[in-house]
């Protein structure tokens, strides 16, 4: 049995990492690459960094930081915000980058997953979602961090990313994001049972049993959080080994 994931995420502003609620009220919490080597000593399996404004104002994620984390961080991590282009992916990998992630622009132009993927395998390509339900009870996608409302359905999009050749979808409920009251577990679980690649579930996390509720009905591969691991309410360790005593298969 494949062990399931957990992966703090990092999101950055400034070259600083920050934390907010429901995609709003933004504040620091500290040195991103500090933080991912702690996150790495302590048994993280991989990393997230998010270049959270990258796409709204239109500038590439800083190569000079993934230069940092690499040096200093010994675990895969991915890396995203403001990657449109075969180029930018180059430059990051061959920086340190095991994988990167793609949002905005590539619901704005599909074929940048196929030319990705193509390029540098599906294994290496992340499909990041920020998705809210709807008064309907339907999931959409929203762009640009959040401030902008599509009318595509979040499991068509996964869907249609997935045959395009994206390798794993992050999924991040933006209604849970920041809560600390759960995940999103039938959003999670639709695409965890509908669709053939690993599902990284974010946005909500809380108490460890909010991890096992969804890894066990949620069916997710990977469990992503910030605000518990970077305000040290929840170390990895505990989690971990609280995991494990539930019979969830762990990385210990």
């Amino acid at each position: 049995m494949l062990t399931k994931r957990i992966i703090p995420c990092l999101d950055i502003k400034d070259g600083r990492t920050v934390k907010g609620v429901n995609f709003e009220n933004i504040r620091d919490a500290g040195d991103p690459v500090e933080l991912g080597a702690l996150y790495a000593q302590q048994g993280a399996d991989e990393l997230v960094f998010l270049d959270i404004t990258a796409t709204n104002e239109k500038r590439k994620t800083l190569r000079e930081l993934v230069v940092r984390i690499a040096r200093h961080i010994n675990i895969p991590f991915t890396v995203g915000g403001g990657i449109s282009s075969v180029d930018d992916v180059n430059v990051l990998l061959q920086n340190g980058a095991d994988k990167i992630s793609v949002n905005t622009s590539a619901f704005k132009r599909p074929a940048l997953i196929t030319e990705l993927s193509k390029e540098f395998g599906s294994q290496c390509i992340v499909l990041a979602i920020d998705t809210r339900r709807e008064a309907n009870g339907e999931w959409v996608v929203y762009l640009n961090g959040g401030r902008v409302r599509t009318e595509t359905k979040c499991a068509e999009w996964a869907r249609r990313a997935v045959d395009l050749g994206a390798g794993e979808i992050l999924l991040t409920s933006m209604d849970h994001d920041g809560t600390k009251k759960g995940f999103a577990i039938d959003i999670t679980r639709e695409l965890a049972e509908s669709l053939p690649v690993p599902i990284i579930a974010s946005g909500g996390g809380g108490k460890m049993a909010h991890f096992v509720e969804l890894f066990e009905e949620g069916k997710a591969d990977a469990a992503l959080a910030a605000s518990i691991f970077h305000y040290k309410e929840i170390t990895i360790p505990e989690l971990k080994g609280y995991l494990h005593s539930h019979r969830i298969p762990v990385r210990i």
